[in-house]
C-alpha cells in the first residue's frame, strides 16, 4: 500500500498595509502640510520682497497669496492621489473656508478696536453718573444706558405683539387672501426703508398733534416699532411656516378650536425661532443714531418719563461724544468708545438671554 504524502502548504506573507497615498483618500496630515507649506513659502517670498524694498511686511498681501497657492496645490495633489470629483470638493471647501475668514476679518477687527478703546473709560463712574455739569473729563452714560433700554423696551412692547398676529394671521388665516397679499407687500416694502425715514415719519406724525420741535422718548420708540415689524413679521412668518402641519391635523382631530391650536400647539413649537428673530430684529433697531437724534433729541441730564422731554440713547450718546469733542479731546473720544462697548455688550446680553428662554420653553423632544 503507497501512502502519499502531501507536502504542507507554505503559507505567503500577509500583504503589506496599503499606503494611503495609493488607495484615493489623501491624509489630513498631507492637507496641513500642504497649507503649512504654502503659509511657509509665501512667507519666503514676502520677506524678501521687503528686505529688498526696505519696507515692512505685507501680511494681507502674504495671507491671500498663501491661500491662493494652497488652493491650487490642494486642487492638484488631489486630482492625482484621489479623483477629479474629490479635487473639486476639496476647491470648494477651500474657497468656502476662505469666504467665511475674510467675512470673520472685518467682525473680529471691529470688536477688537472696540474692546482696546473702549476699556480706558470702563468703570464705576462711568455706569454711575451722567453728564450733567460735566466738562472735560469724567461724567458718565447712566442716562444714555437708561434711555435705551427705556425706548428700546417700549419699541419692543409696540413690534412685538403687533408682528406676531401679523405673522399668524398670514400663515393660518390669510392663505390666498387679498389681504394677505397686500401685507405681505407692504412688510416687503417697510423692510428695505431707511431708518431715517422712519425718524422723519414719527416726527411729523408727532408734530401734527404737539406742533414742531417736540421731542421725547415715546416718539423714538414709535420710530423703532416701524422698523422692528417688519422683521418680527417676516421671521415669525418662515418659523410658523416650519411646523409641520402634521401637528395641526392631530389637534384638530381631537376636538381642539384653530384658536387653541396656535396658541398651544403652533406658536410653543416655533417658539425657539421666534426669540431670534424678536432679538434680530432688537439688534437692529437698538443701535440706530439717526431717527433717535431727530425724535428723542439729546440731552445730558437723567431722564425717565417717554413721554416729557429729550431723552438721551447710547448711539446718540457715542455720536455726540465723537462729533463735539472739547478739552481735552481724549476724554470725549473715550467715553465715545466706551458708550460703544456698553451697547456691543448690552445686545450680546438680550441675545444670551433670548436663548436662555427659548431653550427652557421650547418644546422638549426626548421621551
Amino acid at each position: 500500500m503507497t501512502v502519499t504524502v502531501t507536502p504542507p502548504q507554505q503559507r505567503s506573507a500577509p500583504p503589506p498595509p496599503p499606503s494611503k497615498l495609493t488607495t484615493g483618500n489623501l491624509p489630513t496630515a498631507a492637507v496641513w502640510g500642504i497649507l503649512g507649506g504654502s503659509l511657509a513659502v509665501m512667507l519666503i517670498v514676502f520677506v524678501i520682497m521687503a528686505l529688498g524694498s526696505g519696507g515692512g511686511l505685507n501680511f494681507a498681501g502674504w495671507l491671500v497669496t498663501s491661500g491662493l497657492l494652497y488652493l491650487v496645490l490642494i486642487f492638484t495633489v488631489s486630482a492625482i492621489v484621489e479623483s477629479r470629483r474629490k479635487a473639486v470638493d476639496r476647491l470648494v471647501t477651500g474657497v468656502v473656508a476662505a469666504a467665511f475668514l475674510i467675512a470673520m476679518v472685518p467682525l473680529v477687527s471691529v470688536t477688537w478696536t472696540v474692546i482696546v478703546n473702549g476699556i480706558n473709560r470702563f468703570d464705576a463712574l462711568f455706569f454711575t453718573s451722567s453728564m450733567r455739569n460735566v466738562v472735560g473729563e469724567g461724567g458718565g452714560a447712566l442716562h444714555a444706558i437708561i434711555g435705551t433700554l427705556l425706548i428700546t423696551g417700549a419699541a419692543a412692547i409696540i413690534s412685538i405683539p403687533i408682528g406676531l398676529m401679523a405673522a399668524v394671521y398670514l400663515v393660518e388665516y390669510g392663505e390666498g387672501k387679498r389681504l394677505a397679499r397686500g401685507i405681505t407687500f407692504l412688510v416687503d416694502v417697510m423692510t428695505g426703508i431707511p431708518s431715517i425715514v422712519a425718524g422723519l415719519f414719527a416726527y411729523a406724525l408727532f408734530a401734527l398733534f404737539f406742533g414742531p420741535g417736540i421731542r421725547m422718548g415715546f416718539m423714538g420708540s414709535i420710530a423703532l416699532a416701524v422698523l422692528m415689524i417688519p422683521v418680527v413679521v417676516r421671521s415669525t412668518e418662515e418659523m410658523l411656516r416650519l411646523v409641520p402641519n402634521e401637528l395641526r391635523e392631530a389637534s384638530y382631530a381631537l376636538g381642539v378650536p384653530k384658536w387653541r391650536t396656535i396658541v398651544k400647539v403652533v406658536l410653543p413649537t416655533s417658539l425657539a425661532g421666534i426669540t431670534t428673530g424678536i432679538m434680530l430684529s432688537i439688534s437692529r433697531v437698538i443701535g440706530e443714531t439717526a431717527p433717535l437724534l431727530i425724535t428723542a433729541g439729546f440731552t445730558n441730564s437723567m431722564n425717565y418719563d417717554l413721554f416729557s422731554g429729550r431723552m438721551q440713547t447710547l448711539p446718540v450718546f457715542t455720536y455726540t461724544e465723537y462729533a463735539n469733542q472739547g478739552i481735552p479731546a481724549e476724554a470725549y473720544l473715550d467715553r465715545a468708545w466706551a458708550g460703544a462697548l456698553t451697547l456691543i455688550l448690552i445686545v450680546m446680553i438680550l441675545n444670551l438671554v433670548a436663548r436662555l428662554v427659548a431653550r427652557i420653553f421650547s418644546p422638549k423632544t426626548g421621551r
